[in-house]
């Protein structure tokens, strides 16, 4: 061997020595090869997908999308206008009846074939959302797209599935759906695989800085046999999206994104019938308690924060730790950081890659810098960021202000801040300080402790030792402003569905004024000797007591024939506030158990059946109708209180088995505070029927009941006063339905919102409850029939008075 050779292999042996000494990563890069030939086939530019095919590029405006990574141009994307809107859902409308008429089973195989399809085309899916979202490949490719498949495959499940399951459900018919940019392949599986299974068409705008895998996932499913119409994708800024919003054709609309955008689409959808669900932004707690498996518990910080660069809705962006391991979790956590390597999003062996673009990039650095201002510390990961694109290194910001900036705004980046408490209930305070609702991290080794934490949480996801995990048949969404609805699972099924029952309705003015003619040709009815002398005024109930108005103001009430019959309390403003107040002081009614909530509702339906005859005398003199029918309601109003103390402790949540090491216990919460406005029609059993379920759920009621015939109401709150029930649990507020239901709306302090009577009032529920963002149940002016069960009562209401609650719960080693 000569010297050469030796000097040659003693340079490879060290070379060799050094990199097991340094333990450096070399670049790993994924080819982008098939990405860039897709790309390359479309040149000149991205149409819509309208129809089953792209639209021509040179027919409108187009923008370009860039590679977050690079800064560099990846393709020219179409502007969507409202022509363009009016085409996809005149295509999707088209397309729906016969989407429909394919019945579960075939519905279900073109799902399976989806889910083939994203299998057989993972590696480039899993390129192109890279190159176009900037987050690293190790994410799209072991996450993103297999999640996606997941999602086809179980909703092909909710498919075959769905004449059995759902029998008492109708589809909604169109859905328009906007997707955000921070997860674009899974937003949009998230979205159209329950919304297809069920039996509705899609109109999909994807986010206007990652259009690329929704265009390349619509061209597949075209190839894959997807009927053309069903599946609709128009590319475009806001303004496309705010065009598919406000499009009378659109059935629902179904949005992730922000906050703010959020409240704009709910305000605009105010009134229009539309069916909306909203997942919006986070701040979510990552609690760590003195007993947890601390090293653990800092690789789940590393997932729960540095995940996609932090640009995750449910991230753990605020670390809760116990006093007596916070100092040494932030030293182990700082040197953790010290190996995060952030670089080109194709390469396999980085952590991060960049944010989505410079102005997201911009936004990161100056809260950043705000929180810096404001007290606290900073602590980067050292290393070197890559030239060019949007990156931004792995932060911590520790000695937090539980009230500054940087704990309260979303920072949608790789930001984490810390802070400290000494009990768990110091540690359930923090993390409810927050108007935001989505998610939440317990780490505990005391599985007591963690199972005592998460029911307190105001989340709608609670992982427990775990962060971050997702699966097709547990559902996910908000509390407050982090929207409202689920998607996954048998509850994100209803998202895309109406009863049946509630789609036949017909607007109120006709019906009801064609029923009360019936009923009162019917018989006459009872003499009126059995009504309370005239001068009596009802006072308001509110806290369990009866109490005069803050006004001092009555309004009279008025028979059938016209004749003054009485007087009620004109509430106000303040009355509200009050009897708000009182709801929710009532807080004891939701942590009590489903058997006393039971009894209770079967102790006020004894009572009411005790004083049925003089029910039935004030139904019949106040409405008009036959002595018969007013008897009917009575006992129909008693019937309504037994079901649903039958339901009280019978509406339960279940199990879900995801694949993984675990369960996810989905839970139903009460909401907290709802109000409740009532109609005329049927004033006792309307009254009962919208009160009774909330109640045996737990929720807290402030009820306005029938502006016309408000004695009925007032008259049960002495059913209320000899029936034990706590005291702010229901609440009556008599007055004019406009001014209350504005009152309602607009009041922070109330959780949900119920509105049955006039259009009008469904109008302006929807569009002034955007404050707090409540969940609304309205019917838009259309007439339910109260005395039909599938109208009126069970499961749907039922639905309507909880939110669910998945805590997920991993086991094993």
């Amino acid at each position: 061997m000569s010297s050469s050779q030796n000097n040659s292999n003693s340079n490879s042996n060290s070379s060799v020595a050094r990199y097991f000494d340094t333990m450096d990563y070399g670049p790993a890069p994924e080819s982008d090869t098939d990405a860039r030939q897709w790309l390359a086939r479309h040149a000149e530019g991205f149409g819509h997908f309208i129809g089953g095919r792209f639209t021509d590029v040179s027919a409108g405006a187009q923008f370009d999308t860039a590679e977050p990574a690079t800064g560099q141009r990846l393709a020219g994307i179409a502007q969507g206008s409202a022509e363009d809107v009016d085409a996809a859902v005149a295509a999707a409308r088209a397309a729906q009846p016969g989407w429909l008429a394919l019945g579960g089973h075939g519905r279900a195989r073109h799902l399976y074939a989806l889910a083939r399809m994203v299998q057989r085309h993972a590696r480039l899916l899993a390129v192109v959302e890279a190159l176009d979202n900037g987050k690293p490949i190790r994410e799209t490719r072991d996450l993103d797209v297999p999640l996606v498949a997941r999602h086809f495959y179980h909703h092909a499940g909710w498919a075959q599935l769905q004449e059995r399951e759902f029998a008492d459900q109708v589809p909604l018919g169109v859905v328009g759906q906007i997707i955000p940019w921070n997860f674009p392949l899974l937003m949009l599986a998230w979205k159209i695989a329950p919304a297809l299974a069920l039996g509705n068409t899609v109109v999909l705008k994807p986010a206007e800085l990652t259009p690329l895998s929704a265009l390349l996932f619509a061209e597949l499913a075209a190839e894959a046999g997807l009927p053309p119409g069903v599946l609709n994708v128009v590319t475009g800024d806001g303004a496309t999206g705010a065009a598919l919003v406000a499009h009378e054709g659109v059935d629902k609309i179904a949005f992730t994104g922000s906050t703010d955008v959020g409240r704009l689409i709910r305000e605009a959808t105010a009134g229009s019938g539309k069916s909306l669900t909203l997942e919006l932004g986070g701040k979510s707690p990552f609690i760590v308690f003195d007993d947890a498996d601390i090293d653990a518990a800092v690789e789940g910080v590393v997932d729960a924060i540095w995940f996609n660069q932090g640009q995750v809705c449910c991230a753990g962006s605020r670390l809760l730790l116990q006093e007596g391991i916070a100092a040494d979790f932030i030293e182990r956590l700082k040197r953790r950081m010290q190996s995060l390597r952030v670089g080109s999003p194709l390469d396999k062996a980085i952590d991060m890659g960049s944010l989505i673009d410079p102005t997201q990039l911009e936004r990161v650095r100056t809260l950043v810098a705000t929180g810096v201002r404001e007290g606290a510390s900073c602590y980067q990961a050292p290393g070197a960021l890559p030239p060019g694109g949007s990156f931004f290194p792995p932060t911590l910001l520790t000695n937090v202000h539980p009230a500054s900036t940087v704990a309260t705004e979303e920072i949608f980046g790789p930001v984490l801040v810390t802070m400290t408490f000494r009990t768990p209930d110091e540690a359930v305070a923090l993390a409810n300080n927050t108007r935001y609702g989505l998610a939440a991290s317990v780490w505990s080794e005391t599985i007591g402790l963690a199972l005592g934490i998460a029911p307190q949480l105001q989340a709608g996801v609670v992982w427990v030792n775990a962060t971050n995990l997702f699966d097709a048949g547990v559902g996910f969404g908000g509390y407050r402003e982090s929207g409202y609805g689920r998607e996954g699972g048998r509850e994100g099924c209803y998202e895309y569905l109406k009863p049946r029952a509630w789609a036949e309705r017909k607007p109120r003015t006709a019906a009801v004024a064609a029923n009360a003619a019936n009923e009162a040709s019917k018989t006459q009815a009872k003499p009126s000797s059995v009504l309370p002398p005239i001068d009596r005024t009802a006072k308001l109930f509110v806290g369990g007591k009866q109490v005069r108005p803050d006004g001092e103001l009555s309004h009279p009430a008025f028979a059938a024939n016209g004749q003054r019959v009485g007087e009620v309390g004109t509430g106000n403003r303040k009355d509200i506030r009050n009897a708000v107040a009182a709801a929710r002081s009532a807080a004891g009614w939701s942590s009590a158990t489903p058997h006393r909530r039971a009894q209770a509702l079967y102790y006020l339906a004894e009572n009411l059946a005790a004083r049925a005859d003089e029910f039935a005398g004030r139904i019949a003199s106040l409405t008009g109708v036959g002595a018969p029918a007013a008897e009917a309601e009575v006992d129909a109003s008693v019937s309504r209180l037994f079901a649903y103390g039958a339901w009280a402790d019978k509406y339960e949540g279940t199990v879900h088995v995801p694949p993984l090491r675990g369960v996810a216990l989905a839970t139903v919460e009460a909401i907290g505070v709802v109000g409740v406005v009532c109609p005329d029609e049927a004033p006792l059993l309307s009254f009962v029927s919208l009160f009774a379920p909330l109640m045996a759920m737990g929720n807290r009621t402030v009820i306005v009941p029938s502006e016309k015939h408000p004695l009925v109401a007032t008259d049960f709150y002495q059913v209320l006063e000899t029936s034990d029930l706590p005291a702010g649990v229901i609440n009556l507020v008599t007055g004019p339905a406009a001014s209350l239901v504005q009152t309602l709306a607009e009041h922070d302090d109330v959780d949900a919102l119920w509105v049955f009577g006039a259009k009008a009032l469904s109008r302006n529920a929807e569009r002034l409850s955007v404050g707090n963002l409540k969940r609304t149940l309205v019917d838009h002016g259309l007439a339910t029939d109260w005395h039909d069960a599938a109208s009126a009562e069970g499961a749907l209401f039922l639905r309507h008075a909880t939110q669910v609650k998945n805590i997920w719960i991993p086991y094993g080693e």
